[in-house]
């Protein structure tokens, strides 16, 4: 599988689980699965973090393109399915607008695109004040999980050596 990963996966483990200053393992395991073509984000995701200003801001600095994937063209009739959805639904026009303007939408289009699947720590839930990032990866198809099933599937080992 190829994984493309949201916002919040990178900030909460900043902020909770994997802080870069006493699991760097975590990190250091994000990079090598994106040399071996397993892990990406997105373009968007980048701009997200770079805007915090913080030490993630400068990892997400140091990773280029080959980790945070530019929209292409192979998108584009991606982005046509998931908005088409989002307007069809029953989500009041403000979530819909608000949808279409963030990363969320891109990164499921993306992963729409090119088959791959969307790692974030959102819950689907049944409101027309938010299109959250489930709902709208099982609406057209996009596999959607959490980030600690991301890393049981691909057998991640943080271990600490003596």
């Amino acid at each position: 599988m190829v994984y493309l990963l949201d916002s919040n996966v990178f900030i909460q483990a900043k902020n909770l689980h994997y802080g870069f200053d006493f699991c760097p393992a975590f990190w250091d395991w994000i990079v090598e699965e994106n040399a071996r073509s397993v892990v990406f984000s997105i373009e968007k995701v980048h701009d997200e973090l770079v805007a915090g200003g913080d030490a993630l801001s400068e990892w997400a600095q140091a990773r280029g393109s080959q980790f945070f994937l530019p929209p292409g063209d192979t998108i584009v009739s991606s982005l046509a399915t998931v908005a088409a959805w989002a307007g069809a639904g029953t989500y009041e026009p403000a979530a819909v607008n608000l949808f279409l303007q963030v990363a969320d939408y891109y990164l499921v289009a993306h992963a729409h695109a090119s088959q791959f699947v969307v790692v974030t720590h959102e819950l689907p839930a049944s409101s027309a004040k938010r299109i959250k990032i489930p709902n709208a990866c099982l609406a057209v198809g996009v596999k959607v999980m959490s980030p600690y099933d991301m890393l049981r599937a691909e057998a991640a080992r943080f271990v600490l050596g003596h």
